[in-house]
């Protein structure tokens, strides 16, 4: 199965000009949605700093060499200041969404030094770690759910069930939603996450961006006058020498964990849900102990992130890289799916190797540089006890159906790499 998957990718990139590559990242297509691979496989070999014409006009080039994309992720030059190309951002995102977006993510030095000071001086490993029991019992008490909902022999969609429900209520605990009005929070947010480029799509976006941001100034208020111990109300007094976060800086760093933090995180687990499945071989070795399972984790972060390109940066200046003059001005993306499938960097990079050596040091699942996630450590205790718990309870779990039918995201928007469903049996006997 593997060996088919590899020989697949390598055979259809081949056949691909730099041009159809090319055409085909910019389009977004359906066909290039559900398998992206041959495609950046072939940028990587004949255009690995390819301009692209996407569906929001805006001059983008595209970088998918691992050298280029580790270099790029930390280079000064590229800056992730949004307000440095207000005009481009507004043509994609529209106007509503700058009110959530000043935060780390989209900042450069000073500011984004400051900012992740404070929220590194409250998001600590060892906040992560004390979640640890917690995430056991939320992850025990879904599939306990699960069982109850529907009878074992039947299919069932893991997705909605088990791999949105669990990092949605984890970051909700995190921060301090509470319980009755996460559903409502998490429907807000995935509409945000939804980029459309017609009026309709527009609208639906305003109007969720809205609700969210009322809904995290009025949550951010309440924990001001009566705080507990979650990780809002530690935001909403830290501070460094430089001072606190402003209500405006505090409103959207709210929102980018809640968003960040659950999204990725479930569409990574599905991933490697399914990947495992696919490879019985390899799922029999990441399941011998713990440290097999930590180490097949990263593995998958590699093979299949979920997080396909790294959020809009944009050239302070013109920079050169291979040749390719990328004008000042212009916006990049950086392929995470295509580097961390660059043969040179990793051996056999289309096959999934769960025993793979080195992987955690060398992948890019979580970026590089100054805006390495800071939310790696929870990502990793969710998906190691994710994955655990869910095959130690469904041993013979299989796939519904076969794994070449599986349908993967087509939205329009290349952020994330996930399935749009997951359906699996939980115990076929």
């Amino acid at each position: 199965m593997t060996q088919a998957f590899a020989s697949e990718e390598s055979s259809e990139s081949e056949a691909l000009t730099s041009e159809a590559a090319a055409a085909a990242a910019s389009s977004c297509s359906r066909e290039f949605r559900a398998n992206p691979h041959p495609v950046y496989a072939a940028l990587r070999e004949k255009a690995p700093v390819c301009p692209l014409s996407p569906p929001h006009g805006v001059e983008t080039y595209l970088i998918t060499r691992y050298d280029d994309a580790r270099a790029a992720l930390a280079d000064p030059r590229l800056s992730k200041d949004m307000y440095g190309a207000i005009d481009a951002y507004h043509r994609i995102f529209g106007d509503s969404s700058i009110a959530l977006d000043d935060n780390m993510l989209f900042s450069d030095p000073p500011k984004h030094t400051r900012l992740r000071r404070i929220v590194g001086s409250t998001f600590t490993p060892k906040r992560v770690e004390s979640l640890r029991t917690r995430v056991q019992q939320i992850t025990d008490k879904l599939l306990d759910e699960l069982l109850e909902a529907r009878p074992a022999s039947g299919p069932v969609n893991l997705l909605p069930e088990f791999c949105f429900p669990l990092p949605l209520h984890v970051i909700c605990e995190l921060l301090g939603v509470p319980e009755n009005e996460r559903k409502q929070a998490q429907e807000w947010s995935a509409t945000v996450a939804q980029t459309g480029f017609g009026p309709e799509a527009r609208k639906a976006l305003e109007i969720a961006e809205g609700n969210l941001r009322d809904y995290l100034v009025d949550l951010c208020a309440r924990k001001r006058s009566e705080p507990e111990s979650d990780l809002l109300s530690a935001l909403v007094t830290a501070q460094d020498q430089e001072g606190a976060l402003t209500d405006h800086e505090l409103v959207s760093t709210a929102w980018v964990l809640l968003f960040a933090g659950h999204k990725s995180t479930a569409y990574q687990i599905g991933n490697a849900v399914y990947h495992l499945l696919s490879r019985p071989d390899q799922k029999e070795l990441a399941l011998r102990d713990a440290s097999a399972l930590n180490a097949a984790v990263e593995e998958i972060f590699r093979f299949e992130t979920s997080v396909e390109n790294s959020t809009f940066r944009h050239a302070k200046e013109d920079v050169v890289i291979r040749d390719t003059l990328i004008p000042k001005g212009a916006l990049v993306q950086i392929s995470i799916t295509g580097a961390n499938r660059d043969p040179e960097m990793f051996t056999a990079p289309g096959e999934l190797d769960v025993q793979r050596p080195n992987v955690q040091a060398t992948h890019l699942a979580f970026g590089y540089g100054p805006h390495y996630c800071i939310g790696a450590p929870l990502a990793r205790l969710e998906m190691q006890i994710a994955l655990g718990t869910l095959f130690a309870r469904y041993p013979r779990m299989t796939l519904a159906g076969a794994p070449e039918d599986a349908r993967w995201l087509t939205v329009p928007f290349p952020a994330f790499r996930g399935l749009a469903e997951l359906p699996v049996v939980l115990d076929p006997s």
